[in-house]
């Protein structure tokens, strides 16, 4: 195996932080960094993926964007942990909600991750379909939600290799073990999670309800960008704990 003394695509040197929020958009990152970020530079923008360290409450923060699908989001977090000895990541984005429990607009925390993808068993031969978010960071962001009082949705995910709207998706779901509740389905979280966890670092992925199969309700890309405040605030208040 060959990895090199260098990262390839983040070029930050010393700054990038141990906390890490993750959202798959450059601009949701600039979002992040402009609006909740204190004395935020751009530390990375190779391929025009963004990443961004500031301070909030003191404590200093990295967001890093990490692009669509397990492929691109899986890279940028083997960097993070492997280069830059992260501690903690919060995956942080939207969702479709495959249960009629999560409204457009809710915020759903994945407890577990179903996937159907072949992403695990090519990383490192894992042949399970199922990878858990840290319990440790969700019992964090369990308790901090209470404190802000967001309602929040605690539960079974899915990850695609496809982007679930452009599918008639409910042929996947059909596949899925009838054991299993699943809440909303995106296509990161399951390789996020499995390189963290095979490298023994702290991560979860929170996201907000964008569309459902059960509402015409449809946020719109400004809205996804902007109107995600809640989660946004949740995930740093509770990775600087």
């Amino acid at each position: 195996m060959f990895i090199g003394e260098e990262p390839i695509h983040i070029e930050a040197k010393a700054d990038i932080g141990e906390l890490v929020l993750m959202p798959g958009d450059p601009l949701r990152a600039k979002y992040i960094a402009d609006n909740f970020l204190e004395n935020a530079k751009l530390v990375t923008n190779i391929r025009n993926m963004s990443g961004y360290t500031g301070t909030y409450k003191g404590k200093k923060i990295t967001v890093m964007a990490h692009g669509m699908g397990m492929p691109s989001a899986s890279i940028y977090v083997f960097e993070l942990i492997h280069f830059f000895h992260v501690k903690k990541i919060i995956r942080i984005g939207t969702c479709g909600a495959v249960s009629a429990k999560a409204d457009v607009g809710d915020v759903i925390l994945t407890k577990e991750i179903y996937s159907e993808s072949n992403f695990a068993y090519t990383y490192n031969n894992y042949v399970g379909n199922v990878v858990e978010a840290n319990e440790n960071l969700n019992k964090v962001i369990l308790s901090t939600a209470r404190e802000l009082n967001i309602n929040l949705h605690y539960g079974m995910t899915t990850t695609m290799d496809v982007f679930g709207p452009y599918i008639d998706y409910d042929r996947v779901l059909e596949r899925i073990p009838k054991e299993y509740e699943i809440l909303g389905e995106e296509m990161e979280g399951f390789g996020v999670c499995h390189v963290a966890n095979t490298m023994n670092v702290e991560a979860t992925t929170l996201m907000t309800v964008s569309d459902s199969k059960y509402s015409d309700v449809v946020l719109s890309p400004e809205e996804r960008q902007t109107k995600l405040n809640d989660m946004i605030r949740l995930g740093l208040e509770s990775i600087i704990k």
